[in-house]
């Protein structure tokens, strides 16, 4: 499927990467925040599950109206089967939006080498300009060989133009000082290192040529079987479909409901707060209105949402948990 983008040319784009709950969703609804009100901007968000929660937590707070616009590409690394999930939302999302910027978040545990191969390829030479690369990283986290012995969670820092100490305000005193030396080592020599706070970004932060190339090693990447499609099929007679993603060291597991199902708010909560995972997230239809819920090591948030099409929930954890479906369905308020 190819759309054509002739039209368009040199969108200023930006990669905004970082490793499982660093705050890069929180990121880009605080640069959507700031967008100019004149400009249209589009954003291409990826997730490692099948489900794919992201994008209606982003619409959820922003339209099209608003001069927005969303696309998203569930199920793995979207730059891996070839291209082919990510040319075509891309193709599809720049025909719609004709955007004035475009900001592109990875997956956590997707590979930001090879989604910057994609988009400098011949077939976007003239269509998009790859301005800064941006890496957000929790500091407290370079303690842990799980971050600091993986190849991604390196990758997304060999990349960065500028480096975003995020959640600095969870810091012990040594840890700024232990993000300075890692960059040192590990990034470009003229990587800018920033600390902000859930994600508070300037919009100047995004402007600028990248100094990044694509001359890094590649990963190899473990796809699932059905990938891309379990997000947008119809659902079951059951009203509900489950489904499940491997790769990078963890899983991932993801349910997608009817809107008819209307989830009892107060159960739905005391089941969230019970999940022990690296990443969780979910747009929820309940009893008491929409909300988005975001789940990191450090907290359980909750936001109300202007509207959604369905209940969608993804969990990544290095171990999976047989009750969570059980438990989940139990939160499902019965029809009189």
């Amino acid at each position: 499927m190819t759309i054509s983008t002739s039209r368009i040319k040199a969108v200023p784009t930006n990669i905004i990467t970082g490793f499982l709950g660093v705050g890069k969703t929180s990121a880009i609804l605080h640069l959507l925040k700031s967008k100019p009100d004149n400009e249209r901007w589009a954003v291409l968000v990826n997730e490692f599950g099948e489900i794919g929660v992201d994008g209606s937590l982003f619409q959820g707070q922003h339209s099209e109206e608003g001069k927005v616009f969303i696309r998203e590409v569930p199920g793995g690394c979207m730059c891996c089967t070839a291209g082919l999930p990510m040319q075509i939302a891309l193709n599809q999302l720049l025909s719609r939006a004709k955007p004035d910027r475009l900001l592109i978040e990875p997956t956590g545990l997707g590979h930001p080498v090879e989604v910057l191969e994609s988009l400098t390829t011949e077939y976007y030479f003239d269509v998009l300009l790859i301005e800064k690369i941006i890496t957000l990283v929790d500091a407290r986290n370079l303690s842990d060989t799980r971050y600091t012995e993986h190849a991604t969670f390196n990758q997304q820092i060999a990349i960065a133009d500028i480096i975003v100490g995020n959640k600095q305000d969870l810091y012990r005193p040594e840890d700024k000082a232990e993000l300075e030396r890692y960059a040192k080592a590990k990034a470009l020599p003229e990587v800018e290192l920033i600390f902000a706070e859930q994600g508070q970004l300037a919009l100047e932060a995004l402007q600028g040529p990248t100094a990044a190339s694509v001359s890094a090693n590649k990963h190899n990447y473990t796809e699932s079987a059905e990938q891309g499609g379990l997000a947008d099929m119809p659902l079951p007679e059951s009203g509900y479909l489950t489904a499940i993603n491997q790769g990078e060291g963890f899983h991932s597991i993801g349910w997608r409901f009817d809107a008819s199902k209307v989830f009892n708010k107060k159960a739905l909560f005391l089941f969230l707060t019970g999940i022990v995972a690296e990443r969780m997230k979910a747009v929820f239809i309940t009893n008491s209105g929409i909300f988005g819920y975001n789940l990191t090591a450090d907290s359980l948030t909750e936001i109300a949402l202007d509207d959604c099409m369905e209940s969608r929930i993804e969990i990544i954890a290095s171990e999976m948990c047989d009750q969570w479906e059980a438990k989940l369905l139990a939160c499902v308020m019965k029809v009189d």
